[in-house]
């Protein structure tokens, strides 16, 4: 058996804590009228029509992971960062951001989160090109994301389609979580 098939089956049984974080304008003003003390996370998702975080809630519960944040933002770089920063204050091992990695001036998630990277993941946005080409075919150039360490949590910034955030979740991150913590946590 290779090694990454060895760490991945060692820590194949693990359960993590996410943060979602959700970057768009749109829904962050839904989101306000929200009563965020009584509604689950997958509940705001759903009654703002923030699919890409509620899919992600949804692969996530699936494989017996916790959400202990969800948080919704708009496109502004400072409010990002205090989002991405209470995240990691909170007792998440993983933050996910969907939004705000399209090319207009408002998409500032990737360059938000790429200064506080303390090392990046540079494999993950590869893969993640590589994955959206074999389904989209020559518009995969349009997928910025970034993925990385910060204070010993991971961090994935995805796309805001919620295929991209299903492509990614299904595809790269949920199998290689485990073997990705191993190494975090080393």
């Amino acid at each position: 058996m290779r090694v990454p098939e060895e760490h991945r089956k060692s820590a194949a049984k693990q359960h993590f804590k996410f943060a979602i974080l959700t970057i768009s304008t749109s829904k962050a003003e839904k989101a306000r009228h929200c009563d965020r003390h009584t509604l689950r996370a997958t509940e705001i998702a759903t009654e703002i029509g923030d699919v890409s975080g509620e899919t992600a809630i949804k692969l996530l519960k699936s494989r017996g992971h916790d959400i202990v944040m969800y948080d919704v933002l708009p496109d502004d770089a400072e409010k990002i960062r205090a989002s991405v920063m209470r995240a990691l204050s909170s007792d998440a091992d993983v933050i996910i951001t969907t939004g705000g990695t399209g090319l207009a001036r408002k998409d500032v998630t990737i360059e938000s989160v790429s200064d506080m990277i303390d090392k990046e993941i540079t494999g993950f946005g590869e893969i993640f090109r590589m994955k959206s080409y074999e389904k989209i075919g020559n518009a995969a150039i349009l997928s910025r994301s970034i993925a990385g360490v910060i204070n010993n949590k991971l961090i994935f910034c995805l796309p805001g389609s919620p295929d991209a955030v299903e492509l990614a979740m299904n595809e790269i991150i949920l199998d290689e979580l485990p073997h990705i913590m191993r190494h975090v946590r080393e």
